[in-house]
């Protein structure tokens, strides 16, 4: 599992889906950070590179 913010986020679902389990983390919040970091939505969250968890990561500490 990945984790993100202290939150461990679940491998098998879209990762916008899979960052709405981080407390503060909404639709739209989930949106916004999947465009800044180029993800697409649909990606499931198990397939992300390292490096692009580590962007995940990046935009979702901006928001706290």
């Amino acid at each position: 599992m990945a984790r993100i913010a202290g939150v461990n986020i679940p491998d098998n679902k879209h990762i916008v889906i899979s960052l709405r389990y981080v407390f503060g983390i909404g639709p739209t919040k989930a949106q916004q950070i999947c465009d800044a970091t180029g993800i697409a939505p649909a990606t499931i969250t198990a397939e992300l590179s390292p490096e692009q968890l580590d962007d995940v990561r990046a935009e979702v500490a901006k928001l706290y």
